[in-house]
């Protein structure tokens, strides 16, 4: 059965990593998770996997780049407007 977390709790999912870990044992270790959004989900590995850097020191840096490559169903409340009104 896969994991699912929270895009506000992934980082509490981050610290169960040994660091410094490699961003691929990092996308293998999340490979059956899911990341749930405010406005849909994505496997948490394959987005690790899309990742700039090639290692990490620690779950602070892993967060913030999986900032960097969240899909935009990741931002925001289901339906909210962008203010256009």
């Amino acid at each position: 059965m896969s994991e699912r977390v929270k895009l506000s709790r992934v980082e509490s999912a981050f610290e169960r990593l040994d660091y410094p870990v490699t961003r691929d044992d990092a996308a293998a270790e999340f490979a059956d998770v899911t990341l749930l959004f405010a406005d849909g989900d994505a496997n948490l590995g394959e987005l690790v996997s899309e990742l700039g850097s090639d290692a990490f020191h620690g779950p602070e840096e892993l967060f913030e780049e999986l900032q960097n490559v969240l899909p935009v169903e990741a931002v925001g409340e289901p339906g909210q407007s962008e203010g256009d009104a």
